[in-house]
C-alpha cells in the first residue's frame, strides 16, 4: 500500500510541474514572431547605403572619440556642411 500511495504522489506531483512547462512552450513561438518583424525592420536599415558625408563624417566622430547626444550633434552639423560645400562647388 505504501508503494502505491509514492506512485500516485509521484504522478500527481508530475502533472503539477509539467504544467508550467507546457504553458511556457505554447507562449516561445509567439514570442519568435514578435521578434521577426523588428528583425525584418532592422535588415531594411542595414542595407541602405550611407553618403558619402555620412561615412566621412562618421570617421571624424570616431577619431574625436564622440559617443551619444555629442556624437549625433556633430555628425549633423559636419553632414550638413559638407552638403552644403559640395553644393557650392558644384555650382
Amino acid at each position: 500500500m505504501k508503494l502505491s500511495s509514492l506512485f500516485a504522489a509521484a504522478a500527481v506531483s508530475s502533472l503539477l510541474l509539467a504544467g508550467p512547462v507546457l504553458a511556457q512552450s505554447t507562449t516561445a513561438p509567439a514570442a519568435k514572431s514578435d521578434t521577426a518583424a523588428p528583425a525584418a525592420a532592422a535588415d531594411k536599415k542595414a542595407t541602405k547605403a550611407h553618403s558619402p558625408e555620412s561615412i566621412e563624417c562618421s570617421k571624424q566622430a570616431d577619431a574625436k572619440g564622440l559617443h551619444g547626444k555629442e556624437r549625433k550633434k556633430f555628425r549633423s552639423e559636419c553632414i550638413k556642411s559638407a552638403k552644403a560645400g559640395g553644393a557650392g562647388a558644384t555650382k
